[in-house]
């Protein structure tokens, strides 16, 4: 087992005490946005070996795959970790996005290479050659975007927009009312692709709609019964004034994740998050479309070749318990499933649910892993990366701890997948 130093992401967004607090260090000073655990190779991991040599995760794991990830997990998905298991913490919103699907992502990886864009081209869509399935485990209370809301209910909103600035003696902008009119076709799918296309195209006039409908709602137009939505979306111009992710906002549904919540987020899920600390964990990729609610580069025709166009329920994970007392959260995906451990002072040890490679991050406490193999002590703040060759593992408390200790884990989830799941 290999205890390893995670790399910091600042990106603009994050919060610049989230995260240190979670994990009891001082903060940088400045955001932080994203801790990333494993071996993406952008942002690897360091590995420290028991002589106290460092070595990159990707690099430690590409010398001896079956070793580190075993047989199984090789076969499957490669010589490379399948997972990437990240702390979040969002201040401001995120960017609107979707992620492509495994063809998807093969296809343009390969045409943009064969285009000859550069690796770190801002222009390019594809960063890697995989699909980026993921899932967000909420540690405090979480805001985000989605999924997109029936039809129906979004037209509802868009039609208050439409009679309240009536009301006011506005005149409604053509972009609204050609929303209503998108969203009124019989076929949901198409009712939501033309209000979604028409936003996403729609430059100044779409720029220009947000100023009327801030303004109106700002000064004292009824927001009922659509309070959530109207207010979340003023928050978002806030942050991004006239982009057209304000309006689409309100196709999509508007969630707060308290927390030990989770939902999965699949190929084609429109999804913002927008304000929050939380455990995210996903496929090893980093492609990303994005939609709106940012400075980057937003590519309409392949974005809308990407984003599925249904009206579907959040896509919450409820944990399962097991008869030895930790938490699992398994979304319908081969490459991760993640768990929680939580072990008072004089607690047994807890057996890891691990099938392949596993990393551990301590949140909470202090624990020690033990395998035939080895042991590792890790406090608060730290995380280890645990070879598919040291399972069986087990987790238990410090002796002579007096406090509680959490910690989560992430392994493959080729297990349950072979359940059924």
């Amino acid at each position: 087992m290999y205890q390893i130093e995670n790399v910091l992401r600042p990106y603009v967004w994050g919060s610049t005490t989230a995260i240190a607090e979670l994990l009891g260090r001082s903060a940088s000073g400045g955001p932080e946005a994203e801790l990333w655990i494993g071996a993406h190779p952008d942002s690897p991991s360091t590995a420290v070996h028991p002589n106290g040599v460092r070595q990159a995760l990707d690099e430690l794991i590409a010398s001896d795959p079956g070793h580190f990830l075993g047989e199984e997990s090789v076969a499957e998905f490669g010589p490379r970790l399948p997972f990437l298991t990240k702390l979040l913490a969002a201040e401001q919103p995120l960017s609107l996005q979707v992620h492509p699907s495994l063809e998807q992502a093969r296809e343009g990886w390969a045409r943009e290479n064969a285009a000859g864009l550069a690796a770190g081209s801002a222009e390019r869509n594809y960063k890697d050659d995989n699909h980026k399935p993921e899932m967000i485990y909420a540690l405090t209370p979480f805001r985000a975007l989605c999924g997109f809301r029936p039809a129906a209910q979004s037209r509802s909103i868009f039609e208050h927009l439409a009679t309240v600035m009536d009301s006011a003696a506005m005149d409604v902008p053509a972009i609204i009312t050609g929303v209503i009119e998108d969203l009124g076709r019989a076929e949901e799918s198409a009712a939501l692709k033309a209000a979604f296309t028409r936003l996403i195209e729609g430059g100044r006039e779409v720029s220009e709609a947000v100023v009327e409908v801030e303004s109106v709602l700002r000064s004292g137009a009824p927001r009922e019964p659509h309070e959530e939505a109207l207010t979340a979306m003023l928050g978002i111009n806030e942050a991004f004034p006239g982009d057209p992710g304000v309006l689409i906002s309100l196709l999509l549904n508007h969630l707060t994740l308290e927390p030990g919540d989770a939902v999965y987020l699949p190929a084609g899920n429109v999804h913002a998050y927008i304000h929050g600390l939380g455990v995210e964990v996903m496929a090893t990729s980093d492609n990303v479309l994005r939609g709106g609610l940012t400075p980057k580069h937003v590519d309409v025709p392949e974005l809308l070749k990407t984003v599925r166009f249904e009206a579907l329920g959040v896509p919450h994970v409820v944990a399962e318990g097991t008869e030895f007392g930790q938490e699992l959260y398994r979304p319908p995906f081969k490459e991760f499933q993640l768990q929680r451990i939580e072990l008072g002072p004089t607690a047994e040890p807890v057996p890891l649910a691990q099938t392949g490679p596993a990393v551990v991050v301590v949140v909470s406490g202090s624990v020690v892993l033990d395998s035939p193999k080895s042991d590792l002590r890790l406090e608060r703040g730290a995380a280890a990366f645990i070879p598919e060759v040291e399972n069986p593992v087990n987790v238990h408390p410090v002796q002579g701890a007096t406090e509680t200790s959490v910690a989560f884990a992430v392994t493959t989830g080729l297990s349950s997948w072979a359940k059924g799941n």
